[in-house]
């Protein structure tokens, strides 16, 4: 599955209505939407999303600001998926994202960085598999 990859519109991006400008710049680079959601995630389901980043500092508050409003999930398919959408997003502190990325256009810290992208093939299966059934994916 290295053509697939996952990512998450964050509460942040959708509370200001970012979605859908986030959705049309996906799929202006090329994107197919293999499965996609729009759902509020409890404490519970964020923390256990998470868990790799159990025991660093900001585990708490990034499980708050997950569970704090909706998100919209998506399995994305395009060759080099992963690595490609990495770029489209841009580096997590969009004060050194590239011109033009999502976080650059729609972050406003490193906290609240509007958008997640899985960071390997193996991650982009877990975390999309996290989310969705079988039955779900296309």
């Amino acid at each position: 599955m290295t053509n697939r990859t996952f990512t998450m519109i964050k509460p942040d991006a959708t509370e200001k209505g970012y979605t859908g400008a986030i959705l049309a710049q996906i799929n202006a680079a090329g994107f197919r939407i293999a499965a996609m959601k729009m759902l509020h995630i409890s404490k519970e389901k964020a923390g256990e999303f998470y868990a790799v980043h159990k025991e660093r500092p900001f585990y708490g508050e990034l499980v708050d600001f997950m569970s704090r409003g909706p998100i919209t999930a998506a399995i994305l398919e395009k060759e080099n998926a992963v690595e490609d959408f990495r770029k489209l997003i841009g580096a997590t502190n969009p004060a050194n994202a590239g011109e033009g990325t999502i976080r650059k256009l729609y972050a406003a810290s490193v906290g609240e960085n509007a958008i997640h992208g899985s960071d390997s093939n193996e991650n982009a299966a877990i975390e999309g598999d996290f989310f969705f059934s079988k039955l779900e994916q296309f």
